[in-house]
């Protein structure tokens, strides 16, 4: 079992989460359609959980900051000191989770870390939205063994 350090309201956890999940190499309709997803997301009030690490899962937190719905970011690293202001104001507003699966000695994402990140965000994820998935890439790994196998968290 894997001890996730936390900062920021745990009751997130307990909202529907839809992980937002997508390959690194993007084209720019997929770019359109995240962020359009995006907004219809933070429209509904719909709690997002994603790593926010690649350009466009950056873009779609920033999106996502700009609402009133609960976020749960989970770090590839251990849990980081200091914090952006727009991720200080959403913790002061309780609508900010984050997570990381590692020891605050991890400080270098790596694939290794963005895939553990990737597994145990699609763990605590109700469903999830990929707007693109590169064939046999990392996530589309992890997903073909999330659909075959037992969970590694539980």
């Amino acid at each position: 079992m894997i001890e996730v350090e936390y900062l920021g309201n745990k009751k997130i956890l307990k909202a529907h989460k839809t992980a937002f999940l997508c390959s690194r190499k993007v084209s720019s309709e997929t770019i359109l359609k995240s962020l359009d997803w995006a907004v219809d997301q933070k429209n509904q009030n719909k709690c997002i959980i994603s790593g926010f690490h690649s350009p466009i899962e950056k873009d779609v937190f920033n999106i996502l900051l700009k609402g009133e719905q609960p976020i749960i970011l989970v770090l590839a690293r251990g849990m980081q000191k200091r914090w952006t202001q727009n991720i200080r104001d959403a913790l002061d507003k309780n609508r900010l989770l984050i997570l990381s699966p590692f020891p605050n000695d991890v400080v270098k994402i790596t694939r290794d870390t963005a895939e553990i990140r990737n597994r145990y965000m699609l763990e605590l994820a109700d469903d999830y939205f990929i707007p693109y998935l590169a064939k046999g890439g990392m996530l589309d790994k992890i997903l073909y063994e999330k659909n075959n196998s037992l969970s590694l968290f539980q």
